[in-house]
């Protein structure tokens, strides 16, 4: 069997099609045939997974495994009450979850020639969905768990490599019930329209920037890397075409898997939402990879905030957002890798949170100082978009390869 990778292969999606036949067929007719379905996701978990990356597709299997047991053991401590359930036994659940990942994420530091035992593609969004389940079995939001839902959940191959992210309570609302055949029309017409959204995204958007301008405007800009700081025009083209590509490729992605899953009678949430067009850099973290930033914000920005209030850490309020501002983007830039540039990338979002956060306050308090209309709402656009656009130029990396070639 041909290993293939989620939506890049023409004979990916052949196989897609045919294997969705029996799928839209059974809704039409409102049945889910779940039986199916597990069929359907295991063989194309074995498209993923098979051939060169075979010991990923084992890895996934003792993976799966583990965090089964940590969320089913959690899940029991936590609804068998016997006045016990002390908050270290939550801290040890989440730091298991984490530790496959946290493994993956640090051996290249000590051993960069061997990958992880656990490496293998998407445990950072699986990851994430276990943690969401043992933090919302801990807050009581989730009242049963059963084996057979925890697995549809966590493999649903569509999202599997990279996401959407889903909540568990919200797919298995999903997953449970059957669409009316009107309902379920309307979730096909929106399935295939992000289908072929998706197409000119990654496939044709996503080629004219990644494949047709970026090396270019990354060779001129190697060829100009002389000038004072290496600062030149092409370096801008470098900047504004990686934005773009990694903006089209991702979000071509996305809508793939969101489109697949609609399809399957699973409304996964959107991931992007015109991004481009934010007027300050928080609108911006609402619309870019909203199910990560939401992850992020839910169960890491908005528990060590509650944390620092509950325990007054600081008296201001102020303060313990800028704190948690720092603490949330450091960890989402180590999260991407444990290179300086990554690094710099978070905590330079970090920083102009904490510079958005004190602007709107200097605006609420003055409201007669700053005016408020369509030119200086364009402005903003204007200044976020470019504002981000620098801070993926840090991000792609290649500044890094610009100063240790130019050396």
């Amino acid at each position: 069997m041909i290993n293939l990778q989620p939506y890049e292969n023409p004979m990916y999606f052949g196989y897609l099609l045919i294997g969705l036949i029996p799928v839209i067929i059974g809704m039409l007719f409102e049945k889910r045939f779940r039986w199916y379905e597990t069929i359907f996701s295991l063989f194309f978990l074995i498209l993923i997974f098979d051939g060169p990356k075979v010991a990923q597709g084992i890895a996934l299997i003792g993976y799966t495994i583990f965090e089964l047991c940590v969320a089913f053991a959690y899940f029991h401590y936590r609804t068998n009450d016997h006045s016990k359930n002390k908050t270290w036994v939550f801290y040890l659940a989440v730091i298991l979850a984490i530790v496959p990942l946290v493994i993956v994420k640090f051996t290249p530091l000590f051993d960069p020639q061997h990958p992880s035992i656990f490496g293998f593609l998407g445990i950072s969004y699986l990851t994430f969905k276990v943690v969401g389940i043992v933090m919302e079995t801990r807050d009581g939001s989730i009242k049963s768990l059963s084996i057979m839902k925890f697995l549809q959940f966590l493999l649903f191959f569509p999202t599997i490599s990279s996401g959407p992210i889903d909540r568990y309570r919200r797919f298995i609302k999903d997953y449970d019930r059957v669409p009316t055949r009107a309902q379920y029309l309307t979730l096909l017409d929106k399935g295939v329209h992000n289908i072929m959204l998706g197409f000119l995204y990654k496939f044709v958007l996503g080629y004219l920037f990644g494949t047709m301008l970026l090396p270019n405007f990354e060779h001129l800009a190697m060829l100009s890397r002389n000038n004072f700081l290496g600062i030149s025009w092409p370096l801008v083209g470098v900047m504004y075409a990686y934005s773009l590509y990694l903006f089209f490729d991702f979000a071509g992605y996305s809508l793939f898997a969101v489109g697949v899953s609609y399809i399957m009678g699973i409304e996964t949430p959107i991931n992007f939402n015109k991004p481009f067009l934010s007027w300050n850099i928080k609108e911006f973290w609402n619309r870019w990879h909203m199910t990560l930033s939401f992850w992020f914000r839910d169960y890491i920005y908005m528990r060590f905030v509650f944390f620092m209030m509950k325990h007054k850490i600081l008296k201001s309020r102020i303060a313990m957002a800028n704190l948690g501002y720092l603490v949330l983007f450091l960890v989402m830039g180590i999260w991407h890798g444990e290179t300086w540039y990554y690094i710099v990338y978070g905590l330079f979002h970090a920083t102009v949170m904490i510079l958005t956060d004190a602007w709107l306050r200097l605006k609420k308090r003055h409201k007669n100082w700053f005016p408020s209309n369509k030119f200086t709402h364009v402005m903003a656009v204007i200044m976020t978009a470019n504002m981000v656009c620098f801070s993926f130029l840090i991000f792609s990396g290649f500044l890094d390869r610009l100063w240790f070639i130019g050396r």
